[in-house]
């Protein structure tokens, strides 16, 4: 099976930037690891999406990450993708599940009121450039709108699509992004909004009809003429989980409790909860962090 990617275009005239995406595959993966519940499984999807459009109109080596924070029993929603394709998201509580689905699979009250905040890391850069914006709607992709709106200066459209069967199980995901370049006609953009009131596309709907990115893209630019942009990245699944970065994080743990596993001989087995890839790391390497956190804390 030849894997999906991020598809980019451009208008004939260069005033509006395109990319969209079919991310059935990696957004499964995620479910499939995290076992996540039918919300967080339309939150976590969507902002995968959002962060693989968003990526693929960056530069090589840059990544970008949206964490959604709110006040609802979500609490918050984390994705990252870079411009090569590499993906990946998790939420703190993946079982979450709404008193009832009157509201269908509306994040608005699962995520409540809060903020989106923005990060893009640039090789070579120490610190990424960070931006926050208030939460707008809640469901990922008018926060992603208004967030490029408030920080960039740039209108867009964005359309987020994922797909549950009636078990729950993610069939579909994927989503439009088109970017307005400063200074376009307003003609354009009202046409743009036009094809989009009039069409309702429904991009998850559209996927599991065998829709390719290019047709997902279609509806909106009616009237309009757009051409496809090189960009031949496959998405996948990628966590930068490694064995340095479960040993650093029980350095925070301190010296009673390493104290307490080497007494029990107990060897640490660690889940990476993003990837859901084991570490294990044994009652010898527990007790030369120990001495290591003991020789820092003399300093």
């Amino acid at each position: 099976m030849s894997k999906e990617r991020v598809h980019r275009f451009v208008s004939k005239d260069l005033t509006l930037r395109i990319a969209a995406v079919n991310a059935s595959e990696v957004v499964k993966h995620m479910q499939s690891l995290q076992n996540t519940y039918p919300i967080a499984s339309v939150a976590v999807g969507r902002s995968m999406v959002g962060a693989l459009l968003m990526a693929s109109q960056l530069k090589d080596g840059q990544m970008v990450g949206l964490l959604f924070r709110g006040n609802g029993a979500l609490q918050s929603v984390y994705a990252e993708a870079s411009f090569e394709g590499h993906v990946r998201g998790y939420t703190p509580n993946p079982q979450y599940q709404p008193p009832n689905y009157d509201n269908g699979l509306s994040l608005k009250e699962a995520l409540g009121n809060g903020t989106l905040s923005v990060a893009r890391h640039q090789p070579f850069q120490k610190q990424p450039f960070h931006g926050t914006v208030e939460l707008v709607s809640g469901e990922i992709g008018q926060d992603i709108a208004h967030y490029l709106h408030q920080s960039h200066q740039i209108r867009s459209l964005v359309a987020l699509g994922v797909y549950l069967d009636t078990n729950g199980k993610v069939e579909t995901a994927g989503g439009v992004l088109i970017e307005v370049m400063p200074g376009v006609e307003e003609s354009v953009v009202e046409l743009i909004q036009k094809n989009y009131d009039e069409k309702k596309p429904n991009i998850s709907k559209m996927l599991l009809d065998g829709a390719q990115p290019i047709d997902l893209v279609k509806p909106f630019m009616e009237g309009i003429e757009f051409e496809e942009l090189p960009h031949d990245y496959p998405i996948e699944y990628y966590c930068p989980c490694t064995q340095e970065r479960v040993i650093r994080a029980l350095e925070t743990l301190g010296e009673e409790e390493l104290q307490d596993m080497i007494t029990k001989k107990e060897d640490a087995n660690v889940t990476c909860q993003i990837c859901g890839k084991p570490y294990v790391v044994t009652v010898a390497e527990i007790s030369s962090i120990k001495d290591r956190v003991h020789k820092e804390s003399m300093h």
